[in-house]
């Protein structure tokens, strides 16, 4: 009896324990491809019976070749990497991780919030220059009181919410899926975009990377929003159009930015490197020990549910799963 082939186009794991270990319920053989290019990753992925994926780029090309492949499970809640509708056309379901670095990622907002409006990082640095000055850092202001605008409101923004209302800021958020009435319930008033881009003191972004949000905060938006607003990022690089922020925070149409996450990781160079209003972090929101093996382990399970005849928990494109076994009903019938 064959055993299934699962291949691992790319990892930033220290090792695959966890998904090993989940992936021995069907006596998976599990593979590393050699590197994240297509060609290395179609070296062992051309007769995969399903593919996890990182950061490699699945293209329509490559989802051709894999003529055995039954799901592409990301790592990841994001799934900009895959080509979706290629997959669909192969009968190939596409699953992702929604919930497994929620409190990390909401904990990390918090973080570079208080950063910006602490100022922390750049009087850190000139006290370890030797320069205790604290007139340095005039203006901070309180924030209790002030305004934080998430724009959307998914599963990391609602954990968010609650930790800013600890700090006694004031909620609001834009998110055209979510009702009034459940972010009433979590205490958050609903506004349109304008509104949320022209009141809010703190701008944190959550919205999946699509095209309709494809720098969604360029020039335009930037000239709307207060002097003394701060941007944060922890969502997808592209939906900042970074060269018009640069040139924003130059002609001080807002005091400062914090990015987890750039249009082009990891960057050569950028117009915002070496600012002391701009803090940035290497895409490490999602990060912990924790979250690493919640991972491993959630991505894996899809893949298990799926050769074992079951409905993933998180498929993206679930008809693909109808479009599967109609076409293998056509062919045993």
């Amino acid at each position: 009896m064959r055993h299934p082939v699962i291949v691992v186009s790319d990892s930033v794991f220290p090792n695959l324990n966890p998904a090993r270990e989940v992936l021995s319920r069907v006596g998976a053989e599990l593979l590393l491809a050699d590197g994240p290019t297509p060609e290395a990753i179609m070296q062992v992925a051309r007769d995969a019976d399903a593919l996890l994926v990182t950061y490699a780029k699945v293209t329509a090309e490559m989802i051709g070749q894999m003529t055995r492949c039954r799901i592409i499970a990301r790592f990841g809640i994001g799934v900009d990497n895959v080509d979706i509708a290629a997959a669909s056309n192969a009968g190939i379901v596409v699953t992702r991780v929604p919930d497994y670095c929620i409190d990390e990622v909401s904990d990390h907002t918090m973080a570079l919030l208080l950063a910006l409006a602490r100022k922390v990082p750049f009087a850190n640095s000139r006290a370890h220059a030797g320069r205790w000055e604290m007139p340095a850092v005039v203006p901070i202001h309180r924030l209790r009181g002030s305004v934080l605008g998430l724009v959307g409101f998914g599963r990391i923004p609602q954990l968010v919410a609650p930790k800013a209302e600890a700090f006694g800021l004031k909620v609001i958020s834009y998110d055209p899926f979510v009702s009034e009435e459940t972010m009433k319930r979590a205490g958050v008033e609903k506004v349109d975009f304008s509104e949320l881009v022209k009141v809010s003191d703190h701008i944190s972004i959550h919205t999946p990377l699509v095209p309709e949000t494809k720098y969604l905060f360029n020039a335009d938006v930037f000239r709307k929003m207060k002097p003394t607003a701060h941007l944060i990022n922890t969502a997808r690089g592209p939906i900042v159009d970074e060269e018009a922020l640069a040139r924003a925070l130059d002609q001080g149409q807002l005091a400062g930015t914090a990015l987890d996450v750039l249009s082009q990781e990891p960057p050569s160079t950028s117009p915002l490197f070496g600012r002391d209003n701009v803090i940035l972090t290497p895409h490490m929101s999602f990060y912990s020990e924790e979250s690493l093996i919640d991972l491993q382990s959630k991505a894996a399970e899809e893949v298990v549910r799926v050769l074992s005849g079951e409905v993933p928990r998180n498929p993206v494109n679930p008809g693909a799963l109808k479009s599967k076994r109609e076409s293998s009903a056509t062919l045993h019938s």
